[in-house]
């Protein structure tokens, strides 16, 4: 039988060039929809770091590790959710092994 719930992890790059308050309030805003639909494990806000290549004349961003637990349909809804979010550059969902 399948487990209902899944471990994975949420990596996020927000633009570098929001202001601390907008980069707060998507951090906050993704915070919140994971809570609300599993649970957060950890949130780790890396900062900005060099990206490894240039994504839309940007050479850096503001890294967010994001570690949740919850049922295998919320994934897909998170990245589209970080899909039309201005700001977001580039995000990525995996599953966590144990």
């Amino acid at each position: 039988m399948a487990k209902s719930t899944e471990k994975y992890e949420a990596m996020f790059i927000l633009n570098p060039s929001l202001t601390e308050e907008e980069t707060a309030a998507l951090v906050e805003k993704f915070k919140t929809l994971v809570e609300s639909n599993g649970t957060l494990d950890e949130i780790e806000e890396m900062g900005k770091r060099k990206l490894a290549y240039e994504i839309n004349y940007l050479t850096e961003g503001y890294y967010v590790l994001v570690k949740f637990t919850s049922g295998p349909e919320f994934p897909a809804e998170l990245d589209r959710i970080f899909g039309i979010t201005d700001g977001v550059i580039r995000s990525l969902i995996t599953l966590r092994g144990e």
